[in-house]
């Protein structure tokens, strides 16, 4: 028998009682441990909820929403700190007054809310299509679905302006998708 720190004495040796965290480990990890039950099957509406948030629809209108709370707030913002804004031509020494400016930041809130939806819904759908119709989800879906909403935007101006377009916009997207994974 030795003597331990605290003066008490404990037996030593195959006979001695085992110290408390190797009883509680006993229920943890070794034999006393109760076995586990399995999770049920998640009922049938959540699976539901899952089918509907990855559908192509559900992003499309969840980038769509984003896009035009972002661009409203950018298009403000843009607005607030534009030193033109309120500007009249007609009389350049002329003070704009509180509710022209006012204006005018809603005025350009709404343009870029709605531009900023658009380019967020295409581009969404555009990827989810992609990547339901290729099967996987990696960089090559962001950058071909970056190209199409690029060209889509610039054919508008015509077909060198659709192409420069798809080229910047599949760059900026296969960027963007190298950061986020």
């Amino acid at each position: 028998m030795a003597a331990a720190a605290g003066g008490a004495s404990r037996p030593e040796g195959p006979e001695a009682e085992p110290l408390q965290y190797s009883a509680v480990l006993q229920y943890l990890v070794g034999e006393r441990r109760a076995p586990r039950a399995l999770p049920a099957a998640p009922p049938a509406d959540s699976r539901l909820a899952e089918r509907l948030a990855e559908s192509c629809g559900f992003k499309g209108a969840l980038a769509c929403v984003g896009g035009l709370v972002l661009g409203g707030a950018f298009g403000v913002f843009t607005a607030g700190i534009d030193t033109n804004v309120g500007f009249d031509p007609k009389d350049p020494l002329r003070t704009p007054t509180a509710r022209e400016v006012l204006r005018d930041m809603g005025q350009r809130g709404v343009s870029y809310a709605k531009n900023f939806a658009i380019v967020g819904a295409v581009f969404s759908c555009t990827e989810c299509l992609v990547e339901s119709y290729r099967g996987k989800s990696d960089w090559k879906n962001s950058v071909a679905s970056g190209c199409i909403t690029g060209g889509a935007i610039g054919f508008r101006a015509g077909l060198k302006a659709g192409a420069l377009g798809c080229g910047g916009f599949a760059a900026f997207s296969a960027v963007i998708d190298y950061y986020l994974r």
